[in-house]
């Protein structure tokens, strides 16, 4: 695992969606950067897609004729998003290494049948430190806990994966995509999950997920591609954060979930497009915990760089 910091402009930027929360498989939208599934296998109409609530991202990258692979989040279920790797061909032994946002289990339930069709003897799985807190829970009500699944080192271990646990950036793939660590909260709007919560040494506490982060790649002449997975750290700070550690000031896309959905957030729905609108991405790309407001809202108002995601969809950008 690379540990000094490089990355790389690349010349393709590649990112099939292994798990996303829609899917429409009559879609016929296709174009030089949008791929959709086919529901078409043996010349039947049999290949379905699965959605589900949760995120898993299969990305490649190209520069000088190099391919590089990472798999960033596992999905949700323990089958779907191998179930949809296996649908849609993709082909998991290319995978050098595995990156995750954070430790809830709708980015890290499908590790384990993944990690299945990964053939190497062990492999590095790159998150933050405290993906692995636990008890870790949302309390919406008072003693009312809706708690997360334990996502721990041991259970790493008996899959022969490796933690690197940073909160430092790391390039990852040789420099070609970078893993941000722990995203710096610096606007005044984005201020985290107001119900999750945490246990710390016996002691109740608001959790701020520190171990939310994304990771960025460099498109040569075009700038940065930022996939989040659910931006607890708020996807402006995370895009801001981004721009912040690579210096690269021109953004091409910024993809993933932006956790927008419900009562607690959509009040900064608003906030959070103007700002995005003042980054000036090419592409906006609102997936998995986004939210159906938010996504309709960032469609309205950036409609020249709206692209609606689907699980299977394959996204191509190009230098």
């Amino acid at each position: 695992m690379e540990t000094g910091f490089t990355l790389k402009e690349v010349d393709v930027v590649e990112v099939v969606t292994l798990q996303d929360n829609y899917i429409e498989i009559t879609a016929q939208d296709n174009s030089d950067i949008i791929s959709r599934a086919s529901a078409l296998k043996d010349g039947e109409i049999k290949n379905s897609i699965q959605a589900e609530h949760g995120f898993s991202a299969f990305v490649t990258t190209t520069a000088a004729d190099e391919r590089r692979t990472l798999l960033f989040d596992f999905g949700f279920s323990p089958q779907g998003a191998a179930y949809n790797a296996k649908a849609l061909g993709v082909t998991m032994n290319d995978i050098e290494v595995l990156a995750l946002s954070h430790g809830h289990s709708d980015h890290t339930g499908g590790l384990e049948a993944i990690r299945a069709m990964i053939d190497a003897d062990s492999i590095d799985l790159v998150c933050h430190p405290a993906a692995f807190e636990s008890p870790r829970y949302l309390e919406p009500f008072p003693d009312f806990k809706l708690y997360f699944p334990r996502f721990s080192r041991e259970d790493l271990d008996r899959l022969n994966i490796r933690a690197v646990a940073t909160k430092a950036p790391i390039p990852l793939t040789g420099g070609n995509a970078l893993f941000l660590g722990e995203i710096e909260r610096t606007n005044d709007f984005e201020k985290g999950f107001p119900i999750a919560r945490r246990e710390k040494d016996g002691v109740a506490e608001w959790d701020p997920i520190e171990d939310d982060s994304a990771i960025v790649m460099n498109l040569k002449g075009k700038g940065l591609v930022v996939i989040s997975g659910c931006a607890h750290a708020g996807i402006i700070n995370t895009v801001t954060y981004a721009k912040k550690v690579t210096g690269v000031d021109k953004v091409h896309a910024v993809m993933g979930g932006f956790h927008l959905s419900g009562p607690y957030f959509e009040q900064i729905i608003p906030q959070t497009v103007n700002a995005l609108i003042a980054l000036n991405p090419d592409y906006v790309i609102p997936c998995h915990c986004t939210g159906r407001n938010a996504v309709m809202a960032v469609e309205q108002a950036m409609p020249d760089h709206f692209i609606l995601n689907m699980s299977g969809t394959k996204l191509t950008f190009k230098a």
